[in-house]
């Protein structure tokens, strides 16, 4: 990346300061563009959600590794735990979604409570023998009493498909028989998955984030403290296939002390660090065994660093000059927190990140953990909340005496609770993921870049003011 004519900004930029200057293309499509990022972590395309209990799930984990991507699981979830969610994600199908599976004699009631977990809104109704015999959406169980058992209510005309069906073809039988989902079946005919229209449509132009044997990605998190050594060898034996060594302030003893431990294992798999904002830091947590720096202090939408203590950096400026260190010694960041909009992350590559985090941006979602509530205005949102928060805290804590509990919440940052809504256009992660994609690919046509190294090199990116950054926003307009 250089600055447009070789500018030199005399301050830290952020990514509203800054816009990319198109160039001369060769790229002939934005498909043709390569996503996968060259920093091992098996990505192909370049996101990664965000270790925050409140976001980073199984149901996350599932979704977003099918479409490329990889989750971080936190740290504050028991490793046994981890173990069972890496287990689960690996053993789901690249193509299929795993379906809500209801009996005929459970309640509406019991429905309703489930079909928010999916963007598809469905559920599948099975016998004892796991053969689909109706499916049920949430327009089924409209004005119908909660207590009413699903046989009565179900839809009994179904389309079923084959699990080894290609996604082409798949897509046409459903959009042949007028069908948003269905569900698909074994050679046995035993509920294999569920597939929408637009599941069967993605599959065509995602790849999955897979291991060598053909298994979904999922990374895990641990913290600085305690018996780090343990915990990561724990979650290696585990399955994960990425380790991140996290806390807030990254550039301290302690981190040096665990990642050093964490290298001992000689873990098979990319270790990233941090978080960190500047070039030293990058030097001295490669040196203790870091493959990839993780970078961001304070952009976080959940975070109060910035206005608690006066610490962190814009984030446009700590990518570039972070990423710039790594490069020097073949290695690699990861762009974590400020991003709200496609063309933040399009910036974060540009500044030379191998992949960027997304956090409280996919707490609205069906896929994330929380449940979904309605607010007074009919609005749909889930609650999020930083991991330096109080909540976070109190999970953190759990085993710890009440006296050393109480003594830590005198210092929490970060918020407790915000509602995250629901964007009704946008419900699921996989159309935030469309979206931000679309975006990317784009951003690098216009650079004239086939992959993302190619991106960071070939962008140039100019510095603009807040009415630069007003005029590029969309005007709504209201006719009447």
């Amino acid at each position: 990346m250089r600055f447009l004519n070789d500018l030199q900004p005399p301050y830290d930029l952020t990514y509203d300061d800054v816009f990319m200057v198109p160039r001369h293309s060769s790229v002939g499509s934005r498909q043709a563009v390569d996503l996968s990022s060259p920093d091992g972590t098996g990505t192909t395309i370049p996101l990664v959600v965000a270790n925050m209990t409140a976001i980073a799930g199984r149901r996350m984990a599932e979704t977003v590794a099918r479409r490329g991507g990889i989750t971080v699981l936190p740290q504050d979830i028991p490793i046994e735990v981890v173990a069972e969610v890496t287990s689960w994600v690996k053993q789901r199908h690249l193509v299929l979604d795993t379906p809500i599976v209801l009996s005929p004699h459970q309640t509406v009631g019991d429905a309703l409570s489930l079909l928010p977990k999916r963007a598809h809104n469905a559920g599948v109704v099975v016998d004892e023998a796991m053969r689909p015999i109706g499916v049920v959406t949430d327009r089924d169980l409209s004005d119908v009493d909660r207590f009413t058992q699903l046989s009565e209510v179900m839809s009994r005309d179904l389309v079923l498909l084959d699990a080894e069906i290609a996604p082409r073809d798949a897509f046409n039988r459903l959009d042949g028989a007028n069908r948003r989902y269905a569900p698909a079946v074994d050679r046995e005919g035993r509920l294999a998955g569920i597939l929408t229209r637009t599941g069967a449509l993605r599959a065509t132009l995602y790849q999955p984030a897979t291991d060598d044997a053909g298994a979904l990605r999922v990374a895990a998190a641990v913290g600085i403290n305690g018996d780090v050594a343990g915990k990561a060898e724990q979650l290696l034996d585990a399955g994960v296939d990425t380790l991140v060594v996290d806390t807030a302030h990254g550039h301290q003893e302690s981190m040096i002390s665990a990642l050093k431990a964490v290298r001992a294992l000689d873990p098979q798999v990319p270790v990233v660090a941090g978080n960190i904002v500047a070039a030293e830091g990058v030097r001295d947590l490669i040196a203790a065994g870091a493959d990839i720096i993780k970078v961001g202090v304070g952009p976080g939408a959940m975070c109060t660093t910035r206005m608690a203590t006066g610490v962190g950096r814009p984030q446009f400026s700590a990518v570039l000059e972070c990423a710039t260190e790594a490069r020097k010694f073949g290695k690699h960041v990861w762009a974590d927190g400020g991003v709200r909009h496609p063309r933040d992350v399009a910036m974060a590559l540009a500044a030379g990140a191998s992949n960027v985090m997304i956090g409280s941006w996919f707490a609205g979602t069906h896929e994330s953990p929380g449940d979904l509530r309605q607010a007074a205005d009919g609005r749909l949102y889930k609650e999020s909340f930083g991991m330096a928060s109080a909540r976070a805290v109190r999970n953190r804590t759990a085993e710890e005496s009440a006296y050393d509990r109480a003594r830590k919440a005198l210092f929490e940052e970060g918020i407790s609770t915000s509602r995250m809504f629901l964007d009704p256009v946008r419900p699921g992660v996989e159309d935030l993921i469309d979206s931000i994609v679309a975006g990317v690919r784009s951003s690098c046509t216009y650079a004239g870049a086939h992959s993302l190294e190619e991106f960071a090199e070939r962008a140039v990116v100019g510095v603009q003011s807040a009415a630069g950054y007003a005029e590029g926003k969309p005007l709504h307009v209201s006719w009447s």
